[in-house]
């Protein structure tokens, strides 16, 4: 009978179904190429939280940088620009763990000069200004 027949004719189904299948993979394929190579999904370290505090003295042309709070931070991912010039490791009044209530550097400075906190992340993969001020005469 023709009924035996329409079990075992499956010309028509495959094609369809491969094409499918196909479509899928390609579109699969496609999205985690993407992520990849948007690094969607990467994580980077993130820049601490941290305020700051800026004493200036005009009478010897020294700023004072003071951590006033947040996240404890770690003093060897520090640079400090000021007035041309670049501060980090030895040149800080404190090595290691910076908290809160301590200085991190005096510097000298001019009028005028930006005061810059950079803080690179300890895979080196990034860096932000986590503190900025300038001095005002």
């Amino acid at each position: 009978m023709r009924l035996k027949q329409l079990f075992t004719d499956d010309e028509a189904v495959s094609p369809v179904i491969g094409v499918i299948l196909m479509v899928a993979i390609t579109v699969i394929l496609a999205a985690v190429i993407g992520a990849f190579v948007l690094d969607i999904g990467g994580s980077q370290e993130a820049a601490p939280q941290v305020s700051w505090d800026y004493s200036f003295n005009s009478s010897n042309d020294n700023v004072t940088v003071s951590h006033n709070g947040g996240e404890d931070i770690d003093t060897s991912t520090l640079t400090v620009d000021a007035a041309g010039n670049s501060y980090s490791g030895n040149d800080f009044n404190t090595t290691g763990t910076l908290s809160s209530g301590q200085t991190l550097i005096t510097a000298k400075h001019g009028s005028g000069d930006e005061i810059q906190i950079i803080w690179a992340a300890s895979s080196g993969d990034s860096s932000n200004v986590i503190g900025s001020q300038e001095v005002s005469s």
